[in-house]
Parts: C-alpha cells; structure tokens; sequence
C-alpha cells in the first residue's frame, strides 16, 4: 500500500514538534499534551483529562465517535509521552530532530513519539472517514517510571464504563505482534540509624551496614526465584528476574552512617513469585529493624512502592492479535523483556495487543532514532485500521 506523501510529511512534522517537547519522566507535559489536544478537537474529537496530584502531569484520552455505528468494538491507539532522560555523548541536540540517512534522531522518536506522531496525523483521516466504531487515543505521563500515570486514566475509564475494545499500544516492536511481558515491580527502601564517629561503631547504627545485609537478603532470594521458574515459561530469562539499581548512603569514611537507601525491581513471571518475594524479604527488615532498634529506639526500615506494573498476560484467542494479524497479515505471537501499560488495559476487560513502529534496540539510548520506513510502516497499518472501522 502506498501511503500518501502530504500524510507522511504531516507525521513527520508532528513527531518533531514532539520530540521538541521536553517531557522527561516526572516532569510537567501539560503542553505536548495541549499541543495534540489541539490537533484532535480541529478533527472533530471530544477528550477529558486526567491529571496527577499537583495537576502538572496529565493524561489525555480523546474520542472520534462512530458516524454510523453498527456494534464493532472501539479501537484505542495507546501511547505514554514521556521520554527517559538524556546521557552525555549525543552527537545531534536530543530535542530538536534531525534526519539523516532515513532515519529521524531525538530523544523518543521510537520511544514512543513515532506511533503517537502517526496517529495524530491519522487523525483527520479518521475524521473524514464513515466510521463503525469509536477511535480513541489514549496519551500517558510517566509510563518511563514504573506507569505511574496510566492507573489513573484506567480509574477513570472504569468510572465512565469505557472497558471494552481492542487497545493498541504502540512500543517500538517493528509493528511485530507482542502479546505477553513480565510484570515490571519497583521499589525503594529506606534505613535511617544512628550516626556517631567511625571510631566508635558500635555506639552507633549504620545503616548502610543493615542495607548491605537486606541487600545480600536480596541476592539470596533472587537464587530461590530462579528455583520457582515454571516449567511452561514463554519468557528469556524464564525465571522472574531481581535486580539492585543502586545503593546510597553516608556522608564521609569517618562518619556511621545514620541514612542508606536502597534501589531495587524485581520482574515476575507470574503474581505468586511478586507476592513471595514481597513477604519474604518483609520479614527479613522486621528482624533487622529489631536488631537496630535495641541500639537506638528510633531506627526505622521503610520499603516505598515506586510502581508496580503488572504482568501481560497471553490470551490464546486475542481479538486484539487477530485484528492487528489481519491488518498485516503476521499471525505470529513474540514476547519481550521490558514493561508496558497493556496489562492496565487488559486487567479491565478490554482485548490488549503491543505493536508499534521502531525497534526497541533503539530506546533509551544515546543517538536514539526511529527509521522513516517504520513511519510508513505504521501509516500502512493505521489505513488497515481505518478500512476495518468504516461502514462497508
């Protein structure tokens, strides 16, 4: 299918103007989302927003109602626009795009900017089109750390009784279809002890001490988590996976310690190994936590929940494979190491599929970059979209 050049030039103009857009995780991107706000209502959409506690961070879900509807399932084109941050050792600026060799660089052209630039200048298409069935877009904040944003627009579209359809997400998958991933846990703990000269250790609490032994705790448990694998496992690693990011505490050699924390995720393969995990190593900082406490009264261990994504889960008969399979005739199902918000989707009934342009052997690096045949890629595919929701 030859997609036409205006179109293409269109989503091209779109995905620099997003990337222009600054939004790393956990800052405001209330304009990019103001920005394709716009883009959406001069092609007829209706949208609400969803917004975080401080209302800087917002999510936006906008709707092209059906012209004639006849029952088809609503289709959802999902995006997070949120970017990672930015390393030295870029060669081009990472906001403002550049294009050489047949590739678009910036930071989130594949990840995810290049689906929601060409859904965005599908849009009008869709407009002008006799629609069967709803088209929404449904655009995220902080997906990057841990899908902080999403469970709040899935609260809202549980409350307005929006659980049905074939959802779309659009990560970077060289519009290869994904139906199953890992679940995606992050968290931080907290020690807080005792500081006091390094001559004396024992008349303080070092609380980088109590963190390296809940670290080692850890590492042990990580040895059991590779025991539980399941037989039956789709996944590579098969077992659920733990990993330390980090660990931070102390101000000078010759100082105890009074505060450590402790970075750390874990992907389970299944909800048992994240509840395991969890108790475990719980019960472990209890023990802890009463040692430091015989010394010094005030001692705590505090675990924080950074997000806890859950797990996308293989359906043998997806709607939402079948429909993606039908459009570009791949009936082949792949699974994949990292996290997305599919599960959220799928958790509330509605039919999940991951499948978008770029590769993601691209994301989060330094020179990021999507390949313009990944653009017209994901053009084809939205046509066939568009051709499965029109009145026949």
């Amino acid at each position: 299918m030859k997609i036409d050049n205006i179109l293409f030039e269109k989503s091209i103009k779109i995905l620099k103007d997003l990337i222009s857009f600054k939004t790393i995780s956990g800052e405001n991107n209330s304009s990019l989302i103001n920005y394709c706000e716009d883009i959406l209502a001069k092609c007829g959409a209706t949208s609400f927003k969803v917004f975080d506690d401080e209302g800087k961070r917002v999510n936006l879900f906008a709707t092209l109602k059906a012209k004639k509807p006849n029952g088809k399932e609503p289709i959802i084109l999902s995006g997070h626009t949120d970017v990672v941050p930015v390393s030295k050792g870029w060669s081009t600026n990472p906001f403002i795009a550049e294009i050489k060799n047949d590739k678009l660089y910036g930071r989130g052209s594949c990840d995810m900017k290049g689906f929601l630039a060409c859904s965005l200048a599908f849009a009008e298409i869709f407009s002008k089109s006799n629609l069967s069935r709803d088209i929404h877009f449904s655009l995220t904040f902080d997906e990057e750390t841990a899908c902080i944003g999403a469970p709040l627009l899935i609260k809202e579209l549980k409350k307005r009784k929006i659980t049905n359809g074939i959802c779309i997400v659009g990560e970077p998958t060289e519009m290869k279809i994904i139906d199953s991933h890992k679940a995606c846990h992050e968290y931080t703990t907290f020690f807080e002890g005792l500081a006091g000269h390094s001559s004396k250790p024992d008349e303080g609490v070092n609380a980088a001490e109590y963190a390296s032994k809940y670290v080692n705790k850890l590492m042990s448990l990580r040895n059991d988590l590779i025991n539980r694998k399941p037989k039956d496992s789709i996944f590579v690693p098969a077992h659920s996976t733990l990993s330390i990011g980090g660990i931070f505490g102390g101000i000078a050699h010759n100082v105890i310690a009074d505060k450590c924390h402790v970075n750390w995720e874990t992907r389970p393969v299944n909800k048992e190994d994240g509840i395991f995990l969890n108790s475990e190593i719980d019960k472990y900082a209890d023990d802890l936590l009463s040692e430091m406490k015989k010394k010094y009264p005030n001692a705590s261990i505090k675990k924080k929940i950074i997000g806890e994504i859950i797990g996308f889960n293989r359906v043998n008969n997806s709607k939402a494979c079948e429909f993606v399979s039908s459009i570009t005739g791949d009936n082949s199902r792949e699974v994949v190491s990292f996290g997305t918000e599919a599960g959220l989707f799928q958790e509330i009934g509605i039919s999940t599929v991951v499948c978008g342009p770029g590769s993601i052997e691209q994301a989060h690096k330094i020179d990021e970059f999507i390949e313009l045949s990944e653009i017209k890629k994901c053009l084809n595919f939205l046509e066939g979209v568009k051709d499965k929701s029109v009145v026949n």
